[in-house]
């Protein structure tokens, strides 16, 4: 299974694997880490699984659809690398990503 490190905003490190398929948020929410609430259930309906990507894995992700780009409008402090942890499913291909998480949701 691909393994994805969560780093809280204080800087305390989850790493967990998760298995192919699953999102980013899923694994966070299953696993209890703090700093993704997931309102929306991981539907794309709300920006509360904001992350911020690692820079050395920006460019492995699928390219940000109109919806979850919509989404990112609503976040506090969006930045390049921001993404919804619920649109990125994951692959052999993103085995070792790292995502950090903001100080707040919403």
């Amino acid at each position: 299974m691909p393994k994805v490190t969560y780093i809280e905003f204080e800087g305390k490190e989850h790493s967990i694997n998760l298995p192919l398929g699953f999102s980013i948020m899923e694994g966070a929410i299953q696993n209890s880490i703090k700093g993704i609430d997931a309102d929306c259930g991981g539907s794309c309906a709300c920006a509360t699984c904001h992350v911020y990507v690692d820079e050395n894995w920006v460019k492995k992700l699928p390219e940000i659809q109109e919806s979850e780009r919509d989404m990112l409008d609503f976040v506090t402090e969006l930045k390049n690398n921001s993404r919804l942890s619920c649109q990125i499913t994951m692959t052999d291909q993103l085995d070792g990503i790292i995502v950090r998480l903001p100080k707040k949701q919403g």
